[in-house]
């Protein structure tokens, strides 16, 4: 009877309550909003190409049958009725179907994805396919200028809510599109979503975890939420693909939305208005400081490899692997369990080495990892190099987001909206510029020339982060933070 009603007398909502103001309650909510986003930008990599390929291969098929019916001769039988047995044959092979019967349901096409045959209509898919990843990176990109200051005056809870919202409506949306006009729709309404979610989680998490090596424990641990994203999404598409459909996959990331969603309604209390105390520093001054620009550019040059990647390597691996579905998510599955690992080992590392030292050494094995790839002759092939892509990016991820922080509370005011609305303006101007400018990249001059390119980008890129080893701050705040290193 005691534990009776010891269950009688714990109430799940009253404890959320109670715990409101937890850090830990904060941030593992900032957590699984970045895991549904991140999971639902990559569930759709191995996903897309084909199911595009495939409602191409349909039209065409569609349109070749129409163009023979319509050139077959006016006088031609094509059938024969007959009354005595009610059924009808057919003048071509000797067939005969009942009229009673429903007609035969049109032959679908082959597995797209085992050595498509129509290799000109694949490159092509690039550009429609890039175009589509691009959208969402470069909505997010339009509305994080507005996101950051609109922190400042409301607070963090609202806006991460209304990310929730809309980001569940994405998932639906693509759940039950099967165009590609939907699906683009369904893509760029999740960038509005994803801004929401992505600055205003890094924000409250900066304004909650005040001291410099925590905030980066913390941020390194919310990064997580990302890195598994990333890690299940491209696998946990394919395989639902291959197996179940289109539909599940989205169907099940709807209900991890509404988990989150419910979460925040309960924790945080979005409807309340809860303004910063202090005015910060305006997004334009914010930009113009150079140190920012510097580590805004590392996360934005970092991720734009696997960017391009994501587009194109399907394609690729399509013509000239003759892989299965399954295999184009999987091939990404390496990356994303590297970046999980770089992300944890480098959350609390990189303040001990130097986040300037861990950024230019990640951004240096991004490009030697990304130009290794063209090599590889077979999914197997793929493995190294992707590791090292997803290793090298979550170093980087993991020193840069909590510089951008650092650098505001040396530099100006500590208020931290604008600031990473900035750090995601960079990491979408990767993610935009990746797929738009891969797809056609690839798609003009091939996919080992385009790998060659942005890994001797990254390579140029990585000694600027020498700049930011010591960065000069106000003269008040660097007595606050001397006991800091960067």
């Amino acid at each position: 009877m005691g534990r009776l009603d010891a269950v009688r007398q714990f109430n799940l909502l009253s404890w959320l309550r109670e715990e409101r103001r937890s850090r830990k309650l904060s941030l593992f909510i900032v957590f699984v909003a970045l895991l549904l986003d991140n999971m639902l930008l990559t569930v759709v990599v191995p996903i897309i190409p084909s199911y595009l390929y495939g409602l191409d291969e349909s039209a065409e098929m569609a349109l070749k049958n129409h163009t023979l019916t319509q050139q077959a001769p006016a006088g031609a039988f094509h059938s024969i009725v007959s009354l005595y047995d009610n059924t009808v044959r057919t003048a071509g092979p000797n067939t005969t179907v009942s009229s009673t019967d429903p007609p035969p349901a049109p032959e679908l096409p082959q597995n797209s994805s085992e050595c498509p045959q129509s290799s000109g209509r694949l490159l092509n898919e690039n550009v429609k396919v890039g175009l589509l990843f691009a959208s969402k990176a470069t909505v997010q990109l339009l509305v994080n200028p507005f996101i950051g200051p609109l922190t400042n005056r409301v607070g963090y809870q609202l806006p991460l809510f209304a990310g929730f919202c809309i980001m569940f409506m994405s998932t639906i949306m693509f759940a039950f599109s099967s165009s590609y006009a939907l699906l683009f729709l369904a893509r760029s309404l999740q960038g509005v979503g994803s801004s929401c979610s992505s600055v205003a989680g890094m924000g409250m998490l900066a304004s909650v975890y005040t001291d410099d090596e925590e905030r980066s424990h913390a941020i390194g641990i919310a990064l997580g939420g990302l890195a598994m994203g990333v890690l299940i999404g491209p696998p946990f598409g394919s395989v639902m693909y291959e197996f179940v459909g289109k539909t599940a996959p989205f169907l099940i990331l709807a209900s991890l939305a509404l988990f989150d969603g419910a979460l925040q309604l309960f924790v945080l209390q979005p409807c309340k208005v809860a303004p910063e105390s202090q005015k910060g520093t305006s997004l334009l001054t914010l930009m113009k400081d150079p140190y920012i620009l510097i580590a805004a550019g590392a996360i934005c040059f970092g991720n734009m490899a696997i960017a391009m990647l994501e587009p194109t390597l399907p394609i690729w691996m399509m013509e000239t692997m003759c892989s299965k579905k399954w295999q184009l998510g999987v091939a990404f599955l390496p990356a994303s369990i590297s970046y999980l690992i770089g992300t944890y080992i480098f959350g609390t590392l990189a303040l001990k080495m130097g986040r300037w030292l861990c950024a230019l050494i990640g951004i240096t094995v991004v490009g030697i990892s990304v130009i290794c790839v063209s090599f590889a002759k077979n999914i197997y092939g793929l493995i190294i190099p992707n590791f090292g892509i997803g290793f090298a990016i979550g170093m980087v991820d993991s020193s840069m987001m909590p510089i951008m922080g650092y650098l505001v509370d040396l530099r100006h005011v500590s208020v931290y909206g604008s600031v990473y609305a900035i750090a995601d303006v960079a990491f979408c101007m990767g993610f935009a510029l990746g797929p738009s400018i891969g797809g056609a990249i690839s798609e003009s001059i091939g996919f080992p020339w385009m790998m060659t390119i942005i890994g001797i980008v990254d390579i140029l890129y990585a000694p600027l982060c020498i700049f930011l080893r010591n960065p000069p701050g106000q003269e008040e705040k660097i007595t606050l933070v001397s006991g800091e290193k960067l």
